[in-house]
């Protein structure tokens, strides 16, 4: 049986893109980078939206130009070793072409507690659209905020509306270009 987490990288005001979508800012350092690789190989499977799901394409084959590193090159064995459901009503199955992908239109949360409960290992929920549900339902055990020190003063929040937890502090931890970790359960 897994657990549900949520890791979200956002601005110091709650946003993980600004008005615009844009969210280059939080690009992370080599330190933060690691942090990822080394958090994820506890994982075994991954949540994400349509956005997400096109976003890390990119980690389904190395580049041409063998620009990637040794930590590049991990965590792309993660993230191809992972099974992955992707929640959109506009991809279609010719979109989604990796073997340890699913595609539905939706994830009700009946669908979401089968899926933690088969998981062997930890089970992320990504981006704030498609973990609304389970942040406001109590699903999500493990929340981790990644804390950019950046302003955008508006666009995609990083929690939904009307989400109402206690929470109980398990750690933090600064990075060298200032980005924090604030490491909460649910209680």
């Amino acid at each position: 049986m897994g657990s549900l987490s949520y890791t979200v990288a956002m601005s110091l005001d709650g946003y993980i893109a600004d008005a615009d979508g844009d969210f280059d800012w939080a690009a992370p350092s080599q330190e933060l980078f690691r942090w990822h690789i080394d958090r994820l190989a506890s994982a075994s499977t991954e949540i994400i939206g349509r956005n997400t799901f096109l976003l890390m394409k990119y980690w389904e084959q190395e580049p041409d130009d063998e620009s990637w590193g040794p930590d590049e090159r991990q965590f792309a064995e993660l993230w191809q070793g992972f099974h992955h459901t992707v929640v959109s009503s506009t991809l279609t199955a010719a979109d989604v072409t990796s073997p340890n992908t699913d595609l539905v239109s939706e994830l009700s949360l009946a669908d979401l507690r089968r899926i933690v409960d088969e998981a062997t290992g930890e089970v992320e929920i990504f981006g704030p659209t498609t973990a609304a549900e389970a942040i406001k339902a109590g699903m999500v055990r493990d929340f981790r905020f990644l804390i950019y020190p950046k302003i955008v003063g508006g666009g995609l929040r990083a929690m939904p509306p009307g989400a109402d937890l206690d929470l109980e502090f398990a750690g933090q931890r600064t990075f060298d270009n200032g980005i924090v970790l604030m490491h909460y359960w649910a209680t």
